[in-house]
């Protein structure tokens, strides 16, 4: 097996930078904002991007969780998949702008899954996806509106993200 790291963590945090730039440009600031971060490193880097929109935008962004597992097409295929907990922040998601995040962006099919499990929380004015690598390979209409790295790779590789608060080290791996 053959690994290479195609992002290292200065790489990463200012992707993470730019995409919370994006995010505030986008919206035209932080007003009516909430980030969703799905399980696993989605919600470690919605709480990272979080206090960076925060920031640079001057207005505290809600960030919470959402857990998509009971929505998802493949349970049949992969049945011990653990729910985790879904947040959602006190104001709720009715009439906001919410950002989904997650790490990779590969089918399309977890990002489907939210959809669907936003619609049982609540009715926001507009959704948008934040996604770490884009990798492409869609199988759904899906695309991200703020991307950290486009990763063209083939189907059979397999990228990983690590993030020093699930893993201990910060790097984006490709396996082929």
């Amino acid at each position: 097996m053959n690994t290479r790291t195609v992002m290292h963590d200065a790489d990463i945090a200012r992707a993470l930078t730019r995409i919370s730039h994006e995010i505030l440009e986008s919206n035209k600031g932080p007003e009516g904002l909430v980030l969703l971060g799905i399980p696993t490193r989605g919600v470690t880097l919605a709480n990272r991007i979080g206090p960076l929109v925060s920031e640079f935008g001057g207005a505290t962004v809600p960030v919470g969780s959402l857990d998509v597992t009971m929505y998802r097409d493949d349970l049949h295929r992969n049945p011990t998949r653990a729910p985790r907990r879904t947040e959602i922040p006190a104001g709720g998601i009715d009439g906001k702008t919410v950002v989904l995040v997650d790490d990779v962006l590969f089918s399309g099919r977890s990002i489907r899954a939210a959809l669907d499990a936003l619609q049982d929380i609540g009715r926001p004015s507009a959704v948008r996806l934040a996604t770490l690598i884009d990798r492409g390979h869609r199988e759904l209409p899906i695309r991200p509106d703020f991307v950290g790295k486009n990763l063209p790779s083939a189907r059979d590789e397999r990228v990983n993200v690590r993030l020093a608060e699930v893993d201990g080290v910060e790097e984006v791996t490709i396996e082929s």
